[in-house]
This record gives structure tokens, C-alpha cells and sequence, in this order.
């Protein structure tokens, strides 16, 4: 993902509580929130929104870590989320008292990533699976089997993410492998399935997707459902699987940065992004899922559009692993990179 949309961008590790009246600092995934909503955000609260992006849990974990980061909202996936509730990375903004938890979808209240609903408010879901070109490969998109175990006419024409977060979990549903698991033996399996399928992967790269998938110089790519469904409406030859062994699932959600400079502006906004009208219009915008309640009418992504929205396979979403668990992870992308 690249830098984020029209909003203006500034550093912000100067931002400081005396000037901060009026303004409001977002750190978020890069391009997805839509600008018209920020301006209109901007408008009606008088608030100048600067806007900045980045393009993994990692990098925002790392900023947070390094304290005073000026942001006051950001959106982890679950499993981060849950890292920087235990590290003391985030706020309690009582978020279970806002208006804007009565309008999530009652099966997001309460995960295991903020079981108090106290921390965050989602604001988007979706899978992470292989999407294909239907000029070049034209063949069978029920199983992970056809890309993780690539035969002609897929061998050496497909291209893997450049992290381990999703790919790793793909493999593991493939396996029947449980996420998070401790066991060596287990992760050795998953191990020997990515190292061989190295051969016939062309690239690994979370880079130029779009480009890389229609042009032709791959046949399928790792990928996230909103981003192939975005350019398949736009006209791209582009399919997304839905095996049945399962898709990699995530949820972004808003939360507010521990020395966030504008609490109160952060609160209003994230009470503001909830309103069903504005929700649906994030929805529409990101074409990922929306955890909120919407406009029905109003939905551009409806089930027969946009059936990657909704898949009837398992999801299972990445988990906050153990230590050991993590570094068994870590061992399998980097012996599989070397």
C-alpha cells in the first residue's frame, strides 16, 4: 500500500497538547479511509485531520513502542490490537459507552482481542486468500491446493505477500496446522509446504499487486479481497478464490494511542465514522466489510456484486500468538526467505 489519500501528511512526532486545539491526527492504513468522509468530518467539527499511512501492523507497533508518537486514533488488526492492550500502547476510551458500540454488529462485540469492548471500535473486515487473472488461468479456485501446491499452468506464475502474517496462516488451514501452534513438528509441515512451492513463485512482494497480477506477469497472487474487488469492478480480469479449506480473516479497528494530543476530537471522530450513513460510505469506499450497522439501501457491495464479501468457507482470523509460538513462525519465513 502506498501513502495515504488527500488529507495533508506531516510529521507529527512534534505535535504537542499546546497546539493541538482544532486538529486531529490519524495513523492509519494507507488509502483506506475515504477522503470525502474526512473532509466532511473536517467540516462539520471544525477540526483540521491530518492524515497519515502505513502499510503493516508492524510498522505501527514500532512507532507506538518508540512513545510520543503525536497520533490520537489508529486502526490495528485484532491480533496487534490485542499486543498493545497488554503493553500499555493504547487508551481505555470507555468505548463500550459511545454510541458507537451500540451499532456494531453484535458477533464483533467483545472479541478476545478487547473482551471489555474498552479499547476500540472496528471499523472494517475482510480475508486475505489468492486471486487470479481469468486470462491467464481459467482453472479450478476451490482449494488452496491449486496455489499452494501449484501445477501447470499456475507453476511459476504466482507471487506470495513479502510477510509472513496471512501467508504462513493460509498454509496452516491448508494443513489443518491450528494457528498459534507451539508443536515444531507441526510448523515443520508448514515449513516443507511453502519451501515447496518456493520454485514456483515468482515473486514475493506486498508491492505493485494489481499491476503485476493484470499484466500478466503472474497468473495469481496473494492478496486481500477488497483490493481484488476494487479492480475487478474497475474492469480487471480478476477472480478471488474461496477455498474450501478456509480464508485468513482480519479486523481493523479504531483506537486511540496512548499521549494522544487530541482525545476529544479522536472520540467524536470515531463516533462520527460509526453513524450508519457514514459507515455505509467507508464501506463503499474501502470495498472491505463493514463490522457497523449501515444504510442497506445504500450498500454499493451487496452479496450478488461483490460475493468476496462474503464467503461461505471458514475464516479464521490470525491470533495474538505466544512467544514460542511466534518464533516458530518467524523460524518458517526465515529459513524459507534465506
Amino acid at each position: 500500500m502506498k501513502n495515504l489519500v488527500t488529507a495533508s501528511v506531516f510529521a507529527l512526532c512534534a505535535a504537542t497538547a499546546a497546539d493541538a486545539a482544532g486538529k486531529l491526527n490519524l495513523y492509519v492504513w494507507s488509502e483506506s479511509f475515504s477522503p470525502e468522509l474526512i473532509e466532511k468530518f473536517s467540516k462539520e467539527y471544525d477540526v483540521k485531520v491530518n492524515v497519515d499511512g502505513y502499510t503493516s501492523n508492524e510498522d505501527l507497533l514500532t512507532k507506538l513502542q518508540a512513545g510520543s508518537s503525536g497520533y490520537d486514533v489508529s486502526t490495528p488488526s485484532q491480533h496487534f490490537l490485542r499486543i498493545m492492550i497488554d503493553e500499555g500502547l493504547i487508551q481505555d476510551y470507555g468505548a463500550s459507552k459511545l454510541k458507537a458500540y451500540e451499532l456494531i454488529d453484535p458477533r464483533w462485540k467483545n472479541q478476545w482481542w478487547d473482551e471489555t469492548q474498552a479499547y476500540s471500535i472496528p471499523v472494517a473486515y475482510g480475508t486475505a486468500g489468492f486471486a487470479v487473472n481469468t486470462n491467464e488461468y481459467t482453472g479450478p479456485l476451490d482449494s488452496l491446493s491449486y496455489f499452494l501446491e501449484p501445477e501447470a499452468p499456475l507453476a511459476g506464475k504466482i507471487a506470495m505477500l513479502s510477510y509472513p502474517d496471512e501467508v504462513v496462516g493460509a498454509a496452516q488451514l491448508y494443513l489443518g496446522v491450528p494457528f498459534c501452534s507451539e508443536n515444531a513438528d507441526e510448523m515443520k509441515r508448514v515449513y516443507d509446504l511453502l519451501a515447496a512451492q518456493k520454485p514456483a513463485v515468482a515473486a514475493y512482494s506486498s508491492d505493485n499487486i494489481a499491476s503485476r497480477l493484470a499484466s500478466g506477469e503472474v497468473a495469481a497472487h496473494f492478496w486481500w479481497d477488497g483490493e481484488e474487488l476494487k479492480a475487478r469492478v474497475n474492469g480487471a480480469p480478476f477472480a478471488y478464490a474461496l477455498p474450501k479449506e478456509g480464508l485468513v480473516g482480519w479486523i481493523d479497528s479504531m483506537v486511540i494511542p496512548n499521549g494522544a494530543p487530541n482525545r476529544e476530537n479522536a472520540i467524536k471522530f470515531i463516533e462520527f465514522m460509526s453513524e450508519p450513513e457514514n459507515a455505509t460510505e467507508q464501506m463503499n469506499f474501502y470495498a472491505h466489510s463493514s463490522p457497523m450497522t449501515l444504510v442497506a439501501d445504500k450498500v454499493v457491495y451487496t452479496k450478488e456484486k461483490a460475493p468476496e464479501l462474503y464467503p461461505e468457507v471458514p475464516v479464521e482470523f490470525s491470533r495474538t500468538c505466544s512467544p514460542a509460538a511466534q518464533d516458530l513462525v518467524n523460524r518458517v519465513w526465515t529459513q524459507l526467505l534465506q
